[in-house]
């Protein structure tokens, strides 16, 4: 049997867990899922959030919020 150590980080995680890391609602999530900004997976039935989709989306946030440069 293997056992998980705290420092193993999650690949896959629940809709409500990538709501509670991005800190935000559930319903939130789903929209945003829905609306094709946050990708997931599923295995069988489920529905999982690859961490690497948030990180993903988190780094088009902040892409969108750096103000356009001016040329010069």
């Amino acid at each position: 049997m293997t056992t998980r150590t705290s420092a193993e980080p999650d690949l896959l995680l629940t809709v409500e867990e990538a709501a509670r890391r991005l800190k935000i609602g559930r319903t939130l999530m789903y929209s945003l899922i829905a609306s094709g900004e946050v990708e997931t997976v599923t295995i069988g039935r489920l529905r999982r959030v690859p961490t690497e989709c948030l990180t993903a989306y988190v780094s088009h946030l902040l892409a969108r919020s750096q103000p356009e440069s001016i040329p010069a």
